[in-house]
């Protein structure tokens, strides 16, 4: 059952089949949420006020500031009239290496946005999954999102959310996240899973959205060699999961999908061979 704070009534007026009519529907809220570690603010997101310790995790994991869950010591939600500030206490290894990496990220800037740092960030190199043995049917990965789709509440009810989940052969859909940003969904997800106990390398991670660069990055940080989405992927996903060695499967609607990346690990009735050079 979804938390009432993921969506509120919104007055609204209709027009559907030529009849005009007033009433309300359920919009889902956005609120900035803030990660501080070590009391100093780290990022803020706009997002689902929902599973934030999930998202704390995750985000923690897939921004390259944690490893693995054991290295949180504390988290603690705080409340405000804006939003939400969560606050991430880390153990003193992990807590020296972000304040190093603060002070680097501190000096002067290239561009207008947020500097080198960061662009070298948005391209940075991500863990290879080309070793991995994981295989699913079509028939698995249709089951996947279908599971997906019935996972999430928020989303039935407001129309207006992404949803991330994580499909394990054999085991069906362990753990799904909900939220208006879609990679917020996949950091709630990663949290979630990693929270559970599962390895990100048993499972696929199956998405409602269109697969840009930074879903692939943050699929392999979790350690999911197949990523399958509703939508379609930009040019850059594809490379990038190539590089990664992770199969990237897309446009998942209904029986239909496609297949660009890595076609081995998915079994396919009628078909045999690779993809065309």
């Amino acid at each position: 059952m979804s938390n009432p704070s993921a969506y509120r009534a919104v007055k609204r007026i209709s027009r559907r089949d030529g009849v005009v009519s007033l009433g309300q529907r359920e919009a889902p809220e956005e609120v900035p949420v803030a990660f501080s570690y070590g009391g100093s603010t780290h990022a803020v997101m706009m997002a689902s006020p929902v599973d934030l310790e999930d998202f704390a995790v995750g985000f923690s994991l897939t921004e390259g500031i944690i490893d693995n869950p054991s290295q949180v010591d504390e988290i603690e939600i705080l409340q405000t009239e804006q939003g939400f500030d969560v606050q991430v206490t880390l153990f003193d290894e992990q807590a020296d290496a972000l304040r190093i990496r603060r002070r680097h990220m501190a000096g002067p800037v290239g561009c207008g946005l947020c500097g080198i740092e960061s662009i070298e960030q948005a391209v940075r190199p991500i863990p290879d999954v080309s070793q991995s043995q994981l295989s699913l049917s079509a028939d698995d990965l249709v089951a996947a999102m279908d599971a997906l789709h019935q996972a999430q509440p928020i989303f039935r009810r407001t129309r207006a959310v992404h949803g991330a989940g994580f499909y394990v052969p054999e085991k069906g859909l362990l753990a799904a996240r909900e939220d208006v940003g879609r990679h917020n969904a996949l950091d709630k997800l990663a949290g979630a899973v990693l929270r559970s106990g599962q390895h990100g390398a048993s499972g696929a991670v199956v998405v409602t959205s269109r697969i840009s660069v930074e879903m692939v990055q943050k699929a392999a940080i979790l350690g999911s060699p197949i990523l399958a989405a509703v939508s379609a992927p930009t040019a850059l996903a594809i490379e990038t999961a190539e590089k990664a060695g992770m199969t990237l499967v897309a446009l998942v609607r209904g029986d239909d999908l496609e297949i660009f990346t890595r076609p081995d690990r998915i079994t396919i009735d009628g078909f045999e061979g690779e993809l065309p050079g």
